[in-house]
């Protein structure tokens, strides 16, 4: 009992030095963040569309873009998932993702890098997590092409923050250069932007409503296959539009 009372004693002190923690993970019964403002976070979310996800993914491949404490790459591994690789650009979170995974017992990758830079990996993945990231963004759609043409191999798990209309009608092919009254529709794809603040976060650039998303999938490239939460969709990979242009490389120059 001394034991395991020190062993957890050590956990504890071990998250308190990690954090604060946006994951509350459960590490030897030892909870990370037990007051977050949404709850249990992320499982209450999860537990809306883990339905959507095999429940064996029979060693399949899987990226997961913005890991932060890696709960969601935790869940693929306990779902049989192979090679599970968790990016992020906060060397904070990926500290406490290999924390967290190693007192787990999961063999889980972990390297500090940015969704701009998926190019690198050099690899696709037969599900690529891309979830609570987007927002974050100065260029979303170019991260979407970027995703789109370097890992994505098969699906996509994609969550993004939504303001706005909920509602989503059908639209024209094109329009008249005449045309004004289209974008006074509260269910026209449209992207709020945030010069300041939201939520007291800095990094909130970009903030769609629904048919704002589901544009940008679209234009990307992605076929939606289930939205099982207003904010999760499961999409795969489909036929890009036409494009005026190839995506760059970021750091690349077109001469």
């Amino acid at each position: 009992m001394v034991q395991e009372t020190k062993y957890r004693t050590a956990i504890e002190d071990e998250i308190l030095a990690l954090g604060p923690w946006f994951h509350n993970m459960r590490i030897a019964g030892v909870e990370t963040s037990p007051d977050h403002f949404l709850g249990d976070y992320p499982a209450v979310k999860w537990k809306a569309f883990k339905h959507v996800v095999p429940e064996d993914l029979e060693g399949r491949s899987v990226l997961d873009i913005g890991c932060n404490a890696g709960f969601y790459s935790q869940e693929m591994k306990r779902r049989n998932a192979g090679r599970v690789l968790g990016i992020d650009s906060d060397p904070r979170y990926l500290r406490q993702a290999k924390f967290a995974a190693e007192q787990a017992g999961m063999r889980i990758e972990f390297r500090l890098m940015s969704v701009y830079d998926v190019a690198q990996l050099r690899d696709r993945f037969d599900l690529v997590i891309f979830m609570g990231v987007l927002y974050h963004l100065r260029h979303p759609l170019l991260a979407l092409d970027l995703l789109y043409e370097h890992v994505v191999g098969d699906q996509m798990l994609f969550q993004c923050m939504q303001r706005g209309a909920k509602s989503v009608s059908p639209l024209e092919a094109d329009y008249d250069f005449g045309e004004w009254d289209i974008f006074d529709r509260p269910d026209y794809p449209k992207l709020f932007f945030v010069e300041h603040r939201f939520a007291d976060d800095p990094t909130n650039w970009f903030i769609p409503n629904r048919a704002g998303v589901e544009a940008m999938l679209r234009s990307a490239g992605f076929v939606i296959e289930a939205n099982p939460e207003r904010e999760v969709y499961l999409v795969r990979k489909g036929e890009r539009p036409f494009m005026g242009e190839p995506t760059p490389l970021i750091g690349s120059t077109n001469r």
